[in-house]
């Protein structure tokens, strides 16, 4: 039986509604769009950029003595910059005996120059071991005193030798700073390649107390404070360096 023309239409009218109303109910946005986030949600965190960790000889295993009156370790929010550094110590040298090295310049530090530990916060040798500097847990933002003025955020990473100009910086040496860089600097920080900008704490850096110094993520002790170190054939290296660190972390 065929309904009478007036409510076929209306039927079909009707049809035509309720699909467009599904059709409608179906539409949603891309994927992180307005339409799809819950009502309330906190907006999306900015990217992380964080090389994995390499591995690290811990003070003990380099009998690092400890210094009786020494003060507590004292700890920045993040570290924000990496300062490279050389030891001034002999070139040549067979990497069993860094250990005997690294408790020479703990003395040089400690004592001879009253720091109550090791200057630096990491320190690197010609076969790329990574052995750990001042106390105080090599996963935190330890403040260590390796650049007057500008410890507070910044690591401080010595390769150890001395490297002046025309000098050969071992590849091992290079391709783990780079991966320490990349794994100690803030994980939400500037771009390893970029720049940062301090506040000096210190008017024996190059920057007067209470002033910003802008440097490179990757810095050479030069850049912050009137010295050669990390020495010219190293310092060449920094921007390798920062690049490499960058590529570690994903940017």
């Amino acid at each position: 039986m065929r309904l009478p023309q007036t409510r076929r239409a209306r039927a079909v009218a009707s049809l035509s509604v309720l699909g467009t109303l599904v059709a409608t109910s179906l539409v949603v946005g891309p994927p992180g769009s307005r339409e799809d986030a819950p009502r309330g949600a906190p907006p999306p965190r900015s990217a992380r950029h964080q090389g994995p960790r390499p591995a690290i000889v811990p003070r003990a295993a380099w009998h690092a003595e400890a210094v009786s009156t020494a003060p507590a370790a004292r700890y920045a929010p993040a570290v924000r910059a990496a300062v490279i550094h050389h030891t001034s110590t002999p070139n040549g040298y067979a990497c069993a005996s860094v250990p005997a090295t690294l408790r020479d310049v703990y003395a040089g530090h400690a004592h001879g120059r009253d720091w109550d530990d090791i200057g630096y916060n990491f320190l690197v040798d010609a076969c790329g071991t990574v052995y750990e500097g001042r106390a105080g847990g090599v996963d935190r933002a330890v403040v260590g005193a390796h650049t007057k003025g500008l410890n507070e955020g910044t690591v401080g990473i010595a390769a150890i030798g001395t490297f002046g100009e025309g000098t050969e910086v071992p590849e091992p040496m290079l391709d783990a700073i780079a991966r320490l860089v990349a794994w100690k600097l803030d994980p939400e920080g500037a771009d390893p390649r970029g720049t940062v900008t301090l506040v000096s704490t210190s008017d024996e850096s190059r920057f007067e107390e209470g002033t910003t110094a802008v440097l490179p993520v990757v810095s050479g002790h030069m850049d912050g404070y009137p010295t050669r170190c990390p020495g010219a054939a190293l310092y060449a290296k920094l921007p390798d360096i920062s690049a490499r660190a960058a590529r570690l972390q994903r940017r």
